[in-house]
């Protein structure tokens, strides 16, 4: 497995980016700075700027799609919820939990978004395949499941052709709150996490995995960066 310390140079399976993409890990961080940090990032990019992802851990919230319905926050208790601009209804991001957020221009790399969205699910798909977790699809739901129970949730906005927001991939978390929602809003939604399901019991193990078979199903040319400052 690939250190988040080295080049990440993978064969492209979409034209390739015109530079290396940016790879920057923001350890744990609360929700709304980075929320606005790639909302920032995104307005300011033009067609030069290179693409860039990153990987946080964030400290407990519940987040609202621009579809979410309040009904489907049950009980959120001490975790705050905040209304966000991305597609999808409500979910849950706390520690033990992976989100990526890649930021795409996806005109460059030829791809429309409902293409984007299936690679960001195979990239989940094949991280959990190399840990022997058989994981597929739901039609009309999209992120990824093992045996009806959700593991991997997907939430995007595209502007001016570029992506931000992104996945949220449950590695080895408490699931309680998930409890206090109807996940994606499907009330009775299952879900589970890599860690009850035999798998790493740390981010660490998973997170160059993942960014492999990102970059693998993006034709990315991984370079490790320095975390924004916000």
């Amino acid at each position: 497995m690939d250190a988040l310390s080295e080049p990440l140079s993978v064969a492209p399976q979409s034209a390739q980016a015109s530079s290396p993409t940016r790879l920057r890990d923001l350890g744990r961080r609360a929700y709304e700075p980075v929320w606005r940090a790639m909302q920032a990032f995104t307005d300011a990019r033009d067609t030069d700027t290179p693409d860039e992802l990153w990987l946080v851990e964030h400290d407990p919230v519940f987040t609202l799609g621009q579809a979410g319905k309040d009904e489907h926050v049950l009980f959120p208790g001490e975790i705050p919820v905040i209304h966000v601009d991305r597609g999808g209804q409500v979910t849950y991001h706390g520690p033990g939990q992976i989100v990526l957020y890649p930021l795409l221009d996806l005109k460059r790399l030829k791809l429309g978004v409902k293409e984007y969205v299936h690679r960001v699910e195979q990239a989940m798909i094949d991280t959990l395949g190399d840990w022997n977790i058989h994981a597929q699809r739901r039609d009309g739901a999209p992120g990824v499941y093992v045996n009806e129970a959700k593991i991997g949730a997907l939430g995007i906005r595209v502007r001016r052709g570029c992506t931000f927001h992104g996945l949220a991939f449950n590695i080895a978390m408490d699931l309680e709150p998930f409890q206090r929602i109807n996940p994606c809003g499907y009330q009775g939604l299952q879900v589970t996490s890599m860690l009850d399901l035999g798998g790493p019991s740390g981010l660490d193990a998973v997170k160059p995995v993942l960014i492999a078979h990102v970059a693998r199903q993006f034709g990315l040319d991984i370079r490790p960066a320095p975390p924004p400052t916000f």
